[in-house]
């Protein structure tokens, strides 16, 4: 398995931007899908975006599309996730998780995943 530590959480402003990045360590992290999930306090996990081991496929859900971006450095073992013009409805915990897969199909289940961080707090104000 690999080890994931976020960082970059914090609070922003409507509008503002704030950037993720998720660190690992351990095994091999090219050989990983990485995805980040959020998770609000009285809702479900869900997916936000997730990067396939290459770099070559990238998925967002649709209500981060244009907003964020996904980007991973194999070389660094990192993934960043820059999130721009926050909205309030994108206050969460956010955790990264790495999970095998094929370089062009990127899971949205949780349960794809067998690595997590131990989650940011992104706190967007109105």
């Amino acid at each position: 398995q690999v080890q994931l530590v976020e960082t970059g959480g914090g609070l922003e402003q409507a509008g503002g931007s704030l950037r993720l990045s998720c660190t690992a360590s351990g095994h091999a992290f090219s050989a990983y899908n990485v995805a980040w999930f959020r998770q609000a306090p009285g809702k479900e996990r869900e997916f936000v975006a997730g990067v396939s081991r290459s770099g070559e496929a990238i998925h967002y859900v649709d209500s981060v599309k244009g907003r964020f971006t996904l980007s991973r450095d194999n070389a660094k073992n990192t993934v960043v996730l820059q999130m721009n013009k926050l909205k309030p409805e994108d206050s969460a915990v956010y955790y990264c998780a790495a999970g095998f897969g094929d370089s062009t199909t990127i899971r949205r289940e949780s349960f794809e995943y067998n690595s997590w961080g131990q989650g940011t707090q992104v706190t967007v104000s109105s």
